[in-house]
C-alpha cells in the first residue's frame, strides 16, 4: 500500500475517532491531543498495519495504547520520593492520638462475634484465618472444597452483621 493510499484510508476513517477520545479524556483540549497524537502515532507506524485488516480497530487500539500510557505516565508524575534519613517526620502532621483502650474493647468484640458463631461455620474460619488454604482445610476436616469455601463465606457474612450490631 503506498503512502497516499494509506493516508487517504486514515482521513476517511478518523472522524469516528473523536468520540472515542472525548469518551476516555471527559476532556475537550485533552481529547484533541490524544486524537492527534493518535494520527501521529498510525502515520509512524503505518509500515504495522496490515492491508486487508479492520483500521478502525487498528486505530481505536493504538488511542487506547496512548491514553493508558499517558496515564499511567502522569501517575508516576505525582508520586513524590522522598530520601531523606529523617523518615520519622514524614507523618509529623498528625495530630490524632491512637486510643488502644478503645481498639483493644473492638478485638473483644470481634473475638466474641467469632466465638459465638455456629460450630459448623466456627472452626473452618478459624482454620482460614489461622492462614491455611481453602484446600487444607477442606482435607484436615474431610469435606468438600466447594463446602468449606461456602461455610467461610457465610461465616463472614454471619461475622459482619454481628459486628454491624455493636
Amino acid at each position: 500500500m503506498s503512502t497516499l493510499e494509506f493516508n487517504q484510508l486514515l482521513v476517511n476513517n478518523a472522524e469516528f475517532l473523536k468520540p472515542f477520545a472525548i469518551t476516555l479524556t471527559r476532556d475537550s483540549e485533552a481529547a484533541k491531543d490524544l486524537f492527534q497524537e493518535t494520527l501521529y502515532r498510525a502515520l509512524a507506524n503505518k509500515d504495522k498495519y496490515n492491508v486487508g485488516t479492520n483500521i478502525k480497530a487498528w486505530l481505536y487500539t493504538i488511542m487506547r495504547n496512548v491514553f493508558i500510557n499517558n496515564y499511567r505516565r502522569r501517575a508516576k508524575q505525582n508520586t513524590i520520593f522522598d530520601s531523606s534519613p529523617n523518615e520519622f517526620l514524614l507523618n509529623q502532621s498528625q495530630t490524632a492520638i491512637a486510643n488502644t483502650a478503645e481498639s483493644n474493647l473492638r478485638v473483644k468484640d470481634i473475638q466474641l462475634a467469632i466465638h459465638n458463631l455456629p460450630e459448623i461455620f466456627r472452626n473452618p474460619f478459624l482454620l482460614y484465618f489461622d492462614g491455611f488454604k481453602y484446600h487444607e482445610i477442606a482435607d484436615m476436616l474431610s469435606e468438600p472444597l466447594g463446602t468449606i469455601k461456602s461455610r467461610i463465606h457465610f461465616a463472614r457474612k454471619l461475622l459482619k452483621s454481628q459486628i454491624e450490631k455493636l
